[in-house]
């Protein structure tokens, strides 16, 4: 062989290896991560379904924009979850330890089959999806105890505390939010557990009840994130319920329940109303008084009836007062695509984007007779699961839920987003720096769009009626 020939076939072999160079790895998260969307459908084909897309180049002309606007922050986000009933935690407790360690590990833990439930909210005494009402310090018919020396939380160690261990031990860092649907009986106007008020001498008993179930609980490894003064307090007719007035409230919390707190060493939060957003002046009057207004950490809400606005009135009344929605129930008449494209609406992105810390769906299970319930107590409340034995069927609330609670941890800060047609949407970023966007198409077609965050753009389609979480 030539030299020539020789130099030209070194030459080429030489340029082959330098085009081809070593193994490239794919560019980084930072350009191909791609993004994950979560779509539940009103028909419930789709339940948690997950498709990845990647990022688009651009923007469809055709379509509307979702533009996520990274410089407006809003509230941090405590959590999202549902109210541990008492009947709730009898039904998981019965279950076999097997079962049973499955299921709250799917509920709270937060591992790709987890759904990450991040806040619960407990009655304090009976509710009424119990078995049957009861208070710390029940006595005989026209015995008192005002100093408390025969309470006890024996009813709530049968179930309610073993299954709040366990879910503690999946998940250290769940916070518990208490409400009382009533005081004990010999406090009470009416002699009973049905409607009545606190009677006044009493305040002082009341506030050290509350001082020793928070302390109760906290020796038994719970501790009690924060307290409503009590649940809805302006519906008596319940099993078991209690009257409050805004007055009443503002009067128990500043001079009887804060100060005990106080005296007590107790961080524990106030959270006044606990009661739908049709009433915001109660509320805004409770935190009206500057003293009570001291020991008050915010405002709680359900909607069976006003408007999900209203926690922007109170809001706008008391900025520095944090809210927290606290109840909605889903109907055992209700439909899956009826409870799920309201419920998205208002509870979850609705009370997002009102300021609302929290997002809670009540109640967590019953078995498949809507039980267990006071007599009185409410039969057609459907859980997020129906538990019979050890098995358990997935409801609606389940999947309203876990749109939110599976991807927005706490410590997550709502984003400024708008809303396009038929699009109601609510934007976070996650303490990870991964943005979370849930977007709701309550309109009956398909509907298509775009997404703009931070430079990038996704192009996206929902069918009707469906839940789509993004992930990026």
């Amino acid at each position: 062989m030539k030299i020539s020939t020789v130099l030209l076939f070194l030459l080429v072999v030489l340029t082959f290896f330098a085009c081809k160079g070593p193994e490239v790895t794919p560019p980084g998260p930072a350009e191909t991560y791609p993004v994950q969307v979560w779509t539940t459908s009103e028909n419930a084909v789709r339940l948690l379904d997950l498709k990845t897309i990647k990022f688009a180049r651009q923007k469809e002309e055709r379509f509307p924009v979702i533009q996520i606007d990274t410089a407006q922050k809003f509230q941090t986000v405590d959590g999202f979850g549902y109210t541990l009933t008492g009947g709730s935690a009898t039904l998981i407790h019965k279950m076999g330890a097997t079962a049973r360690a499955a299921l709250l590990n799917e509920l709270f833990g937060n591992g790709d089959k987890s759904i990450g439930i991040s806040y619960l909210r407990v009655s304090i005494g009976a509710s009424d999806l119990d078995a049957a009402v009861f208070s710390y310090n029940d006595l005989p018919v026209g015995q008192t105890d005002p100093g408390l020396q025969y309470f006890n939380l024996s009813k709530d160690t049968v179930d309610l505390i073993p299954v709040l261990k366990e879910i503690l031990a999946i998940n250290p860092n769940i916070r518990i939010m208490g409400s009382p649907w009533s005081a004990p009986v010999w406090m009470k106007t009416s002699g009973s557990s049905v409607g009545g008020n606190l009677k006044p001498e009493y305040y002082g008993a009341y506030a050290a009840y509350f001082v020793k179930y928070i302390q109760a609980m906290q020796a038994r490894g719970i501790p009690i994130d924060a307290v409503t003064p009590q649940n809805e307090p302006q519906h008596g007719g319940n099993n078991p319920s209690m009257v409050m007035s805004a007055e009443q409230q503002a009067e128990f919390v500043k001079k009887h329940l804060g100060p005990a707190f106080r005296a007590a060493g107790i961080n524990t939060k106030i959270i006044v109303w606990d009661h739908n957003c049709d009433n915001p002046g109660f509320p805004i009057a409770v935190l009206n008084d500057p003293v009570a207004k001291t020991f008050i950490a915010g405002s709680a809400f359900h909607l069976y009836g006003g408007d999900i606005g209203a926690l922007s009135a109170v809001h706008d009344a008391h900025p520095d007062k944090a809210l927290y929605f606290t109840e909605q129930w889903t109907s055992a008449n209700g439909s899956f695509s009826g409870d799920l494209k309201w419920h998205l609406k208002h509870v979850i992105i609705g009370s997002m984007r009102n300021w609302s810390r929290i997002a809670l769906e009540w109640n967590l299970a019953n078995d498949p007779s809507f039980g267990p319930h006071t007599p009185g107590g409410c039969t057609l409340c459907k859980g997020a699961l129906t538990i019979d034995g050890d098995a358990v069927t997935r409801n609606v609330s389940y999947y309203i839920v876990a749109q939110a609670a599976k991807f927005v941890p706490p410590g997550s800060v709502r984003l400024g987003s708008n809303i396009t047609g038929p699009l109601p949407n609510v934007a976070f970023r996650r303490p990870d720096g991964k943005t979370v966007l849930i977007v709701l198409n309550e309109g009956g077609d398909l509907t298509s769009f775009n997404i703009s965050c931070g430079g990038k753009w996704i192009v996206a389609s929902l069918a009707g009626g469906s839940v789509g979480t993004f992930l990026f």
